[in-house]
């Protein structure tokens, strides 16, 4: 699933991993944003609680007091307090239910290609997450010492492109602005992003522009474009 859905008061999108209600961002929980979107790809149908307990956690085994933790979670981000209309619906001893009608939005259209430049060389972002760090597995791997080894992360979706600090040591900036914890800042092009001391330019091109697809390293620690 990878499109915007409505229900009741509130809004998810999955590409930007983003729940609106409201017409207010609510923070949840990763693992509590990947039930959300099972629970939503599985509506009406009631998930049982085997089906949910083998997605969200394949390799460890947890009690029902775990899931049921996530449960409560996402009923207080989804404003679902009234225990006579609820949102999330219990099947006891079986398993939750989405008990609302959906709305799927169209996906506006796409933006054309996205790509980070700096001194040392360019490389595109695709579609959903880029990881930015120092880590060699990131997306975006930057072989710098004021960079965190998951140091931020920017996400593409159909209509707009957007960056997150995940924690960074050395936080990261967009065009002089710092980028504050939980915050996600909207990226145009030509804007100047500061992992820590490095320094890169965010393009982008509707008639899609050629790129790579990774790079070790985008210029210097003291690089400025």
């Amino acid at each position: 699933m990878d499109q915007t859905i409505r229900f009741r008061c509130c809004e998810l999108d999955s590409a930007r991993r983003r729940l609106l209600r409201d017409g207010r961002e609510v923070h949840v929980t990763p693992k509590a944003f990947e039930l959300l979107l099972l629970l939503v790809d599985a509506a009406p149908r009631v998930v049982p609680k085997r089906e949910l307990h083998a997605r969200l956690w394949p390799r460890v085994a947890v009690t029902d007091w775990t899931l049921f933790s996530l449960i409560k979670e996402l009923r207080r981000a989804l404003g679902d307090s009234d225990p006579t209309t609820r949102l999330i619906r219990t099947v006891h001893r079986v398993g939750y239910a989405l008990n609302a009608p959906l709305e799927r939005i169209a996906p506006r259209p796409r933006r054309g290609r996205q790509w980070l430049v700096g001194d040392g060389g360019r490389f595109g972002l695709v579609a959903g997450e880029n990881v930015v760090g120092r880590d060699p597995e990131a997306e975006v791997s930057l072989d710098d010492a004021t960079v965190s080894r998951r140091h931020a992360r920017i996400v593409v979706s159909d209509s707009e492109a957007v960056i997150e600090d995940l924690g960074s040591k050395n936080g990261t900036s967009v065009g002089g602005a710092r980028v504050r914890e939980r915050e996600r800042v909207a990226l145009h092009d030509g804007d100047q992003i500061a992992f820590g001391d490095l320094v890169v330019l965010y393009r982008e091109s509707r008639a899609g522009e050629s790129t790579v697809s990774r790079a070790s390293r985008v210029g210097s620690a003291h690089s400025r474009l």
